[in-house]
């Protein structure tokens, strides 16, 4: 059969030729070099000269915007080249030149930010009503605030020069570090080497004995290397924790908060509430360890399809389907999705040399998206890459706003992608003509939950008890896994019999630069989105404007003032995360009624 859809995504409608070689591209990147050179060189002038012009400042924030779309739009296009071809390294040196561009223009950035702060209230007043600068109200007012929080600009420039060849060269060492690892599978009576995505995606096998032994070749390649990653991991926190130190921050939540737009009493409450709802999907656990013949699920487990005979989804039928569970909430959102798949906006070839994951990456020039995973047909990949056109659509309904308005925090840009992944996943159920296609669905969608309230979890715990021990000195590779598995087993309830503690070198979200904390985000816009969710479910087609009109203010409200505005509720106060979770506890209600014949019979 012809595929309707292509599994490879086009590159060169972005830049010409689609590669760090292009001409296209090293134009851009020099004239981006020369905006840079001349917007430092434009601030520092009118800092020089003391001028206290509100319409000449507001210009330099006009450019400002300018320059972050054309950085954002260089950035972007290097993490697609980096990811489709670990060995790429052309484009690791263009990524490092256009680190050290984003790093001049966050240096730049700190004189606006200076002269922010030093605007007395009534010149204040003046500026934000310049007619360029009142749609950026609140986003201005954060970054005054953001200003008062820091060290003097000078101070600011030397970390952002030095994060380059420091912080940020770190997170690409571990990235070089993982790109190289391969892993020797023997599978069906042949062996085969892989990388580690690949590998990883063997284990939704439907074998039990090739998930244990794809976990445990995983566990030791992680094991070989932990040394390396036990030094990426503890110097990034280093850096980071020299940094806070410096600017007088106490907590190493203060960061992660205000990038997230959120009071640390949301996240307390989100967490206790969780915390105290585990039991049913404790529960759900049980049973399908059951299910399977199991005393008790391991961690690779958790994944795992309840059949032995778990048919594949084709791409094309992948896409079929969330094209027209799409359609049902938003005819917008299918039309988008309809769009990114005929233009050859994802990269989802299941072939070597690509990095692990998935992401969606935004040009703000060109106004598409580019979405990058590894597809093989399974449950959760079609959820993935549901998951990633939710990340693609949410950009798109923002393209007209002003630059520094579209910058939505990583919070609620897991609520779209998450509402998308729940759409297909609902639909799914709904539709499935036998209860043996709908427990599988089901399942599906619990360990999602799973994920989420437990996996996530255990990621935060770790990730705040090894930042107080790293305040202290160098933590050992022994250490780190003691602290993974003692977080893994207090946030799973102690319901597996097996962990991984290696898992703290296995996942990025704990080596990246960019977003410190890369993990609370995902519970949160899980949740969020569970409330927006509920919410289309009585309303219909007629919730599609209000849901784009949330969207569209992701980038210039607080959360808080967020869910107020749109959804009349308090996320500071327990009763939302209930609700939310409640409607979850449905799924698990329905699972353990569909799986009682199944438990008897075994």
């Amino acid at each position: 059969m012809v595929q309707t859809y292509t599994t490879t995504w086009d590159l060169s409608a972005i830049f010409e030729g689609g590669s760090s070689d292009s001409d296209a591209f090293k134009q851009h990147l020099t004239a981006l070099e020369k905006k840079i050179t001349e917007f430092k060189d434009q601030v520092e002038t009118l800092e020089a000269k003391g001028e206290r012009s509100t319409w000449q400042w507001a210009k330099a924030v006009e450019e400002m915007q300018e320059i972050s779309r054309h950085t954002r739009e260089a950035g972007a296009f290097i993490s697609c080249l980096n990811a489709q071809d670990i060995n790429d390294h052309q484009a690791k040196i263009a990524g490092g030149n256009v680190s050290k561009l984003s790093s001049d223009f966050a240096a730049a950035m700190t004189t606006v930010d200076r002269q922010l702060l030093d605007f007395n209230d009534e010149e204040w007043a003046a500026f934000v009503n310049e007619p360029a600068m009142q749609a950026l109200v609140f986003n201005l007012n954060e970054r005054r605030e953001a200003a008062k929080d820091k060290l003097p600009p000078e101070q600011e420039k030397l970390i952002q020069r030095l994060s380059v060849d420091g912080y940020q060269a770190w997170g690409d060492f571990y990235s070089i570090l993982v790109g190289r690892m391969e892993i020797e599978l023997e599978l069906g009576g042949e062996t085969k080497t892989y990388s580690v995505g690949q590998a990883s995606n063997k284990l939704s096998s439907s074998s039990r004995a090739e998930r244990q032994y794809v976990f445990e070749q995983l566990e030791n390649a992680w094991n070989e290397k932990a040394e390396l990653f036990t030094n990426t991991l503890n110097h990034l926190a280093g850096y980071r924790l020299a940094v806070y130190g410096a600017r007088g921050w106490d907590s190493v939540l203060k960061e992660p908060l205000k990038i997230n737009r959120m009071q640390e009493k949301t996240l307390d409450v989100m967490w206790d509430t969780i915390t105290a709802n585990k039991d049913p999907f404790v529960t759900y656990m049980e049973r399908k360890a059951q299910v399977l013949g199991l005393d008790r699920l391991s961690i690779y487990d958790i994944n795992a399809p309840l059949s032995t005979d778990v048919s594949e989804v084709s791409y094309d039928d992948a896409a079929a389907m969330i094209i027209e569970q799409f359609r049902q909430f938003s005819p917008k959102m299918a039309d988008f999705a309809k769009k990114a798949f005929q233009d050859g906006w994802i990269e989802a070839e299941d072939r070597p040399g690509k990095r692990p994951g998935g992401f969606c990456a935004s040009f703000p020039i060109k106004e598409q998206s580019r979405i990058f995973m590894t597809y093989d047909g399974s449950a959760s990949n079609v959820a993935t890459l549901a998951h990633e056109l939710g990340h693609a659509y949410h950009q798109a309904v923002m393209n007209d706003l002003p630059q520094m308005a579209q910058r939505y925090a990583m919070n609620v840009a897991e609520t779209a992608s998450t509402f998308a992944e729940m759409i297909v996943a609902d639909a799914a159920v709904e539709q499935a003509e036998t209860d043996e296609e709908k427990i599988q669905l089901l399942d599906d969608k619990l360990s999602r939950s799973v994920a989420f309230f437990m996996n996530i979890h255990s990621r935060f715990l770790f990730e705040t008890r090894f930042y107080e021990e790293r305040k202290r000195g160098i933590v050992s590779t022994s250490r780190l896994n003691e602290l993974m598995e003692e977080a893994q087993k207090e946030a799973y309830c102690g319901a597996l019999a097996d962990y991984s503690p290696t898992f703290w070198a296995s996942k990025l979200h704990f080596h990246i630069t960019g977003v410190p904390f890369y993990n609370f985000p995902y519970t949160f816009g899980y949740l969020f989105s569970m409330g927006i969710y509920a919410r289309a479910r009585q309303e219909g087609e007629g919730f599609e404007e209000q849901y784009v009109n949330l969207l569209r203010d992701t980038g210039r409200m607080n959360v808080e003032d967020l869910a107020k505005k749109h959804l009349d509720v308090d996320l500071t106060a327990a009763d939302f995360w209930q609700d939310a979770i409640d409607f979850l506890k449905q799924d698990v209600e329905m699972y353990l009624a569909l799986t009682e014949n199944k438990i008897q019979s075994v």
